[in-house]
């Protein structure tokens, strides 16, 4: 299959990955958006996300992002695989909270990129910044 518009190109390759993506879907995750370099995830904090605080734990958060950021790294149909990620909380989600993880490519040549995620509350509040690095490995999402 020959995909030339890289929107469509971006699309694809998401519904393959999405297809078999049991973790993102496991824990609510929804996809909002996704083209060349970037993409949106969201999700609503249950119960069952709760830390001992009764605030959302940060692996859900973490979470998030790094589907957020695979969605965008894989976005030009090539295998990529997180390389290093780092994040940085900034206030906490609560339960029934509305977690939105927007991925935008910062730097992408040969076998590595940057990605930074944003993930926000519904009400536009940052919650966290999360950076990933990329590389590219064989093989691809779609023929």
């Amino acid at each position: 299959m020959s995909i030339t518009d890289p929107q469509a190109l971006a699309e694809a390759a998401s519904d393959a990955m999405w297809a078999g993506d049991k973790a993102s879907k496991g824990m609510g995750m929804q996809r909002e958006h996704v083209g060349p370099g970037e993409a949106r995830l969201s999700m609503i904090v249950t119960e069952a996300m709760a830390n001992g605080h009764g605030m959302c734990h940060g692996g859900y958060i973490f979470s998030l992002a790094d589907s957020a950021f695979a969605f965008a790294c894989n976005s030009y149909n090539q295998n990529t695989l997180a390389q290093h990620c780092a994040i940085s909380f900034l206030v906490p989600a609560a339960i029934g909270d509305r977690l939105t993880a927007t991925a935008s490519e910062r730097h992408r040549e040969e076998r590595s990129g940057i990605y930074d995620v944003a993930v926000s509350r519904a009400d536009g509040t940052l919650i966290a910044e999360f950076r990933g690095h990329s590389r590219t490995i064989k093989g691809t999402h779609i023929g």
